[in-house]
C-alpha cells in the first residue's frame, strides 16, 4: 500500500518558517512524483510545490516560487518543504500526494503539480499551517 504522512505544521508569526515532511512508504519512489499542495478554507486546493523521485525535477507555484524550497531524501524516502518568510495568505492544511509517473522532465513535472497534483492517486492526512499577523 501507498502511504504518506505529513508533519511539521504549527503556528507560525508572519515572517518565520517552518519545514515539513513528508515520510512515505510501500512504492518505488524513483517512479513518482510527489507534491505537496493545500486547501485553504473555503478556497479549493492549490498545487505548491512537486519534485520528481528519480532525478529531483522541481516545481513551484508562483505564489511560493522563491520562498519555499522542496527536497527529497530518497534513503529515507521523506520529502521535505521548507517554509521561509511565511505569509498570512500561506495559511492552510497542506497535503503530500503522490502518483505514479516517471519523469524528469521540468515540463511535465510543472505541468502535473499545478493542474493535477490535489488528485494524485495518493494522499496523506494534512497538516495545519497557521501564519499569524
Amino acid at each position: 500500500d501507498v502511504q504518506l504522512q505529513a508533519s511539521g505544521g504549527g503556528l507560525v508569526q508572519v515572517g518565520e518558517s517552518l519545514r515539513l515532511s513528508c515520510t512515505t512508504s510501500g512504492f518505488f519512489f524513483d517512479d513518482y512524483v510527489i507534491a505537496w499542495f493545500r486547501q485553504a478554507p473555503g478556497k479549493d486546493p492549490e498545487g505548491v510545490s512537486c519534485i520528481s523521485g528519480d532525478e529531483g525535477t522541481t516545481s513551484y507555484a508562483g505564489s511560493v516560487k522563491g520562498r519555499f524550497t522542496i527536497s527529497s531524501d530518497n534513503a529515507k524516502k521523506t520529502v521535505y518543504l521548507q517554509m521561509n518568510n511565511l505569509k498570512p495568505e500561506d495559511t492552510a492544511v497542506y497535503y503530500c500526494a503522490a502518483d505514479r509517473y516517471y519523469t524528469s522532465s521540468y515540463y511535465m513535472v510543472h505541468n502535473l503539480c499545478n493542474s493535477r497534483s490535489p488528485q494524485f492517486a495518493s494522499r496523506g492526512q494534512g497538516t495545519q499551517v497557521t501564519v499569524s499577523s
